[in-house]
């Protein structure tokens, strides 16, 4: 193996450095448009709240559709991979922790972006396309997920609409948290459902 170069030392520490800029923007691109909404979430704004330059910012993502699709895209996989992380080893069986680990996919900063989101996308031709294939990719990969930790077999008639009726249930659990604190009903709601599946996936 021979030695690295200078040019491959000056290159990493570079790359680490590009890298880093992309996730602050992509970050503060998502706290902007859970705090302020589309109209109010510009590339300036979002240049500004993770520090950079806005030519940084356009270079890394030359239009403002790039950015915020982009970030509410990294937010979504970070969130598959915090829900894959609570159960490393599988959920075990124990259905009302998925359930209610599902649900909580659909509160917080995140899923506020993404209903920013998916407004401003009702409205912008340009953006729209990107966006429902967005949320496509998310969604099955969403269902995808629920199905492993649930120990569904979609093979049996009527299991994946379950899946996707508690997934369905969860987005509008969420819609209900963006007024108001829904913990209360939320936790009975939970598992109210997560009995109902493990009748139906016995």
């Amino acid at each position: 193996m021979g030695a690295v170069s200078a040019v491959d030392r000056d290159r990493l520490p570079k790359q680490d450095r590009s890298r880093a800029t992309r996730q602050r923007l992509l970050e503060a691109a998502v706290s902007c448009l859970a705090e302020h909404g589309w109209a109010g979430s510009t590339v300036s704004v979002v240049a500004e709240r993770a520090g950079v330059s806005r030519g940084a910012a356009q270079h890394h993502f030359p239009t403002r559709e790039d950015l915020f699709t982009a970030a509410v895209e990294y937010v979504a996989e970070e969130r598959s991979r915090a829900l894959r992380a609570l159960f490393p080893q599988g959920a075990g069986g124990d259905r009302t922790a998925v359930v209610a680990a599902l649900v909580d996919l659909y509160t917080g900063p995140m899923f506020r972006a993404a209903l920013h989101l998916w407004v401003a996308a009702s409205n912008e031709e340009q953006l729209r396309p990107r966006v429902t294939e967005l949320e496509a990719r998310v969604g099955r990969e969403t269902h995808r997920i629920a199905v492993e930790l649930l120990g569904a077999d979609e093979s049996v008639p009527g299991v994946r609409e379950s899946v996707q009726g508690l997934l369905d249930m969860a987005r509008g659990l969420g819609l209900a948290n963006l007024l108001t604190d829904d913990g209360a009903r939320r936790e009975r709601v939970v598992a109210q459902w997560a009995g109902l599946l493990d009748e139906k996936l016995r």
